[in-house]
């Protein structure tokens, strides 16, 4: 090792987190690759799943599964049931008044499609401007650059101070009467980033523009509540919260909801159907037409159910001593420089390395067992900003260890030697 940290020692301040039950929940991390333990650091692509939310899908495809609503049999109506009872799980998750306000989509990018395709068709028009910022995935940006092109908009992007700290007098300046919408990230999938989101939609509403927030990398590690946010749109995906695939939320006000035409028409979204006309359902099924990612919601309340249980804060707490812990080892690494380093951030890690393509890194670590990501992040707009093609990200996640990240800054420094 080229450190003196006491990794025990740091275990140890955490034995009433019960780690090892947490590790033992998760079948993959058992898994050896290329003859080594796996070390799993690419979580803010997507988290490895608890054997409670494995189980819990089995469970529904094996003894109460069939289409939901409408069905008079009795596994139609425990499907339903169970299908709208993760609806109020996620509602409780994220603080929302009414399961009402809840749509189940794909993934955040549908979410945010959604927004684009029906609030803004509806209410936005040539000249009215929407703010993001630089530090946007590619799935908050592409949707807007669409409708600006199909509407004439104007789309405004707000650039983060160097240290990838969220510029909040700059935001101010970019805010005009005009500005219709400001949708972005909770927290930045490359720098980590937590954007001030109670001053942000505050400002935002007081030009009276709208507010979406792309929770997908806050979800994980920070209390939502929407109310007291008070943004109008909140959206999150299941798949990085240890829930599965196919599964995404849109959280937005009833108010908001209920003035916004149909995202997709089908089956399910309707009240009635003639070859005249159609009359909407009501919400949240208005924009959930045709068959639902039925199992994929109930996986999804039973990913909440699990953080629920061990705490949001208390995992909030071990993963900012892992970061902590992440940083300081990497900070020793010759050659390495970290990309932003703003205060309070998620546990997110993004680097460059001299000399070595961040490609080379992964492939190489990855012998060691240990998965990152490497490449633009979908967020190119911001490495630009940072005028690096891409980087190597290391992301942490409640089950991993401290162990782990000693393994993985040796595994850096092999690269290191290897192209000295």
């Amino acid at each position: 090792m080229d450190h003196d940290f006491a990794t025990e020692n740091l275990t140890d301040k955490f034995d009433s987190y019960n780690l090892a039950r947490i590790r033992e929940d998760f079948p993959i991390l058992s898994q050896m690759v290329h003859g080594k333990d796996l070390v799993y650091f690419d979580n803010a692509s997507s988290a490895q799943k608890p054997r409670q939310v494995i189980d819990r899908i089995t469970e529904a495809y094996t003894t109460g599964y069939s289409n939901v609503h409408r069905g008079l049999h009795f596994m139609s109506e425990k499907a339903t049931d169970d299908y709208e009872s993760a609806r109020e799980t996620v509602r409780a998750f994220l603080g929302a008044a009414s399961s009402t306000e809840i749509i189940f989509t794909r993934n955040a990018t549908e979410a945010i499609n959604l927004v684009a395709s029906s609030w803004g068709r509806t209410n936005l028009q040539a000249g009215d401007e929407i703010l993001i910022t630089y530090m946007e995935h590619h799935s908050n940006i592409v949707p807007w650059q669409m409708l600006r092109d199909e509407k004439g908009l104007v789309l405004k992007a707000l650039k983060p101070e160097k240290d990838g700290t969220f510029d909040l007098d700059s935001f101010k300046t970019l805010l005009t009467d005009r500005t219709k919408l400001v949708s972005v990230c909770h927290v930045s999938n490359v720098l980590g980033t937590v954007v001030p989101v109670f001053e942000v939609t505050k400002l935002a509403h007081d030009v009276g523009a709208l507010v979406l927030l792309d929770g997908s990398q806050a979800a994980p590690h920070i209390s939502i509540d929407v109310k007291n946010i008070s943004c109008d749109f909140y959206c999150f995906t299941g798949h990085k919260l240890y829930g599965p695939s196919g599964i995404g939320v849109l959280y937005g006000k009833e108010s908001v909801l209920e003035t916004m035409p149909p995202y997709q028409g089908g089956g399910n979204m309707i009240s009635s159907v003639s070859i005249e006309m159609s009359k909407w359902a009501d919400l949240p099924a208005k924009f959930e037409s045709g068959t639902p990612a039925i199992v994929q919601a109930i996986g999804l309340a039973a990913a909440i159910d699990y953080i629920n249980d061990i705490g949001l804060n208390s995992i909030a707490k071990y993963e900012r001593e892992l970061l902590n812990y992440a940083t300081q080892m990497l900070d020793l690494v010759e050659g390495l420089t970290i990309i932003g380093r703003p205060s309070g951030k998620a546990p997110i890690i993004a680097f460059v390395l001299n000399c070595v393509h961040p490609h080379d890194v992964a492939t190489i670590i990855d012998r060691q067992g240990v998965a990152v990501r490497a490449g633009n992040h979908c967020a190119q707009p911001l490495m630009n900003f940072y005028k690096v093609g891409s980087t190597t990200r290391a992301s942490f996640a409640m089950y991993n260890t401290f162990k782990e990240i000693d393994f993985f800054v040796d595994a850096l420094n092999l690269v290191r030697r290897m192209f000295a």
